[in-house]
């Protein structure tokens, strides 16, 4: 006989796993001896239906154990192969509100790509019988109003998700493809007994890849017409992630030509345009005033904040939940909750559905799968113009705290450098941040109380937000990690050479030299930190407001309180002088009064010292 111990170690679980097993009597021959079940020697591993080591503990074939659609966008497939979470109420609730063309925005891998498939499987006109994709789905139970509509329509489809170049050439030549091969798709219009000679040679010049950008910028409004004709059927235009080439071009700097493009590519697909049915577009952001949509007063745009299909992005709790149980992983629920649910879209609480599936998948093991996925390249341009007020508000969301911020959907590219403030409206629609509480102002922004969503977005926020701040490449990681270290230390002279080499890595970076930019230098650092320490800026405490604390979270360690002073041209004594002033300041002001009400009773002092690149750090 073994101890649980003993087989535990055998078949790569835990002892409490074994507990388990024993306890449900799926273990033959384990008898309970005292406090400690004993397990025969040759028993072999049971099939819990848990996952283990990453994969899928395999159910029986009469169970039917489906993967997870990791990267998968094609619903055909994501509906037949893999367990899907079923989005087709989002028909019914298009049809029932009927708009002429929406817009759909929501951070990178939400779902986007796979609903705008599923619509397009669900209205096109096909060969194919393709209501047997839609007979075992929720919005195959609601009546012929709805069904009525499936594969009736032509559709155009176009993905931007993949445009991502370096230059206005290589962007237009991929867009011209996707074109080409839509064109491609429809090929019957090529023999059409419905469509005029002049219509059939630009068909067949799009095929041939040779077009202009004139030519290609008039090819929806064209290629919706000559269905429109062969059909007897104004088609549905679809255009997914429309706004990724967008963004290439603000941060690769060919942003008039494409906004130049876009704006007749897309009036001529949804403004005026007779031949249309319905538009569907998605998008991270919605591009206002760059005359992209100028005119185009049948636009619907439905955001985060709105109520209307705040469901059909991202998985609810009760998605959540009947995965976890079909995956017999109902104990993850609490973890799983913790690090991807927190997203509020309209008045749904909703779970990031792209790091679900990949926790799930990879034996619910919890880490940022999400910041894997790419990020928006923007946020580099945004974060160097953040102010002392917004980078000092982005420290205490790291913190775990809330902050007000108003919230303009109609966030122009442009105008993202002339208002830090508007960091906040770019990193909430781009999932970086959740709103708690909302209030619609009379000029149709929102003033909101905001805040991390989850652990995976803290994590996401020290490895992206807190980087572009503090400039890590900048500084090297070598650096980085010579700073975190001297701090885990309290190895103070090493913190005063680390900091004294950051600075002068970033000489550029550093011509300003006041106080308050040195108050973020240090917050960035200490931030590095976060996971021993509970980080607090400029609080009142005593008589006064220290600059940084550090409240540990275990009471093993240290506190710590830092006061910062700056001024230029100080020699080294005059800098020490200083130092020893910050230091003094702590005593005067009762900066630990704070501490010392929490229990803490061994406080750090540090009085640190800026003068241009050198630092000078006193202790206590």
């Amino acid at each position: 006989m073994k101890s649980c111990k003993e087989k535990a170690n055998e078949w790569g679980i835990t002892v409490r796993a074994v507990n388990e097993l024993c306890k449900k009597g799926k273990i033959p021959g384990a008898v309970k001896i005292g406090k400690s079940w004993q397990i025969p020697n040759d028993a072999g591993k049971p099939a819990d239906g848990r996952i283990v080591s990453g994969r899928y503990a395999k159910k029986s074939e009469a169970e039917g154990t489906k993967p997870l659609p990791v990267g998968i966008s094609d619903y055909v497939r994501a509906q037949s192969e893999y367990y899907y979470v079923d989005k087709t109420m989002l028909v019914k609730e298009f049809l029932d509100r009927k708009a002429y063309v929406s817009l759909f925005t929501r951070p990178r891998r939400f779902g986007k790509t796979l609903n705008m498939d599923m619509l397009r499987v669900y209205f096109e006109i096909s060969d194919e019988d393709t209501e047997k994709y839609f007979s075992d789905k929720a919005i195959w139970k609601c009546g012929d109003k709805y069904t009525e509509h499936q594969g009736k329509y032509p559709v155009i489809f176009l993905t931007f998700k993949d445009v991502k170049f370096d230059s206005w050439e290589a962007t237009f030549r991929k867009i011209a493809e996707l074109v080409q091969e839509e064109f491609g798709r429809h090929s019957e219009l090529a023999d059409s007994d419905k469509l005029e000679k002049y219509e059939k040679d630009y068909f067949e010049k799009i095929l041939g890849g040779a077009v202009s950008e004139v030519e290609l910028s008039a090819s929806l409004q064209k290629l919706s017409k000559m269905l429109c004709m062969h059909y007897e059927k104004a088609p549905i235009i679809i255009i997914d992630e429309y706004d990724t080439p967008i963004q290439e071009g603000y941060s690769k700097e060919f942003y008039d030509e494409i906004i130049g493009f876009m704006r007749n590519f897309f009036s001529g697909a949804f403004k005026d345009n007779k031949y249309l049915s319905y538009g569907f577009l998605t998008g991270i952001l919605r591009i206002a005033q760059e005359s992209i949509f100028s005119g185009l007063n049948n636009l619907t745009v439905n955001s985060v904040m709105d109520e209307e299909y705040d469901a059909f992005y991202g998985f609810t709790q009760a998605e959540v939940d009947q995965m976890l149980a079909y995956y017999g992983v109902t104990d993850k629920a609490e973890e799983l909750k913790d690090w991807y649910d927190g997203y509020f879209f309209g008045k749904e609480e909703i779970y990031n559905p792209w790091s679900v599936i990949n926790y799930i998948s990879r034996g619910c093991l919890p880490q940022a799968y999400w910041v894997n996925t790419g990020k928006n390249e923007i946020l580099d341009d945004v974060l160097k113009t953040a102010t002392d007020d917004v980078t000092e508000k982005l420290y205490a969301l790291l913190q775990g705290d809330r902050v007000v911020a108003r919230i303009d959907q109609n966030v122009v590219y442009r105008s993202l450098t002339e208002d830090p403030a508007n960091i906040y409206s770019l990193l909430l629609v781009a999932g970086y941040l959740k709103t708690t509480k909302k209030q619609l102002q009379g000029d149709g922004s929102w003033l909101c109380e905001v805040s991390i969503p989850n652990r995976e977005i803290a994590s996401v926020y020290k490895r992206e937000i807190i980087s572009h701040l503090m400039q890590v490449g900048a500084m090297g990681q070598a650096t980085a990690n010579k700073i975190a270290e001297s701090l885990y230390a309290l190895d103070y002279q090493k913190l005063q050479v680390g900091i004294g080499e950051y600075m002068k890595k970033s000489i550029s970076f550093y011509d300003s030299g006041a106080e308050g930019f040195y108050h973020g230098l240090v917050l960035g650092l200490v931030a590095l930190m976060d996971d021993r320490y509970k980080i607090r800026s400029n609080r009142e405490s005593g008589d006064g407001r220290y600059d940084i604390s550090l409240i540990p979270r275990d009471p093993k360690y240290p506190g710590i309180i830092m006061e910062l002073k700056s001024e230029k041209d100080l020699d080294e004594k005059e800098l020490e002088t200083l130092s020893n002033e910050a230091l003094k300041q702590i005593d005067d002001k009762g900066y630990d009064t704070e501490m010392r009400e929490e229990g803490i009773e061994v406080i750090l002092k540090l009085g640190i010292a800026f003068s241009g690149k050198k630092v000078k750090i006193q202790t206590a």
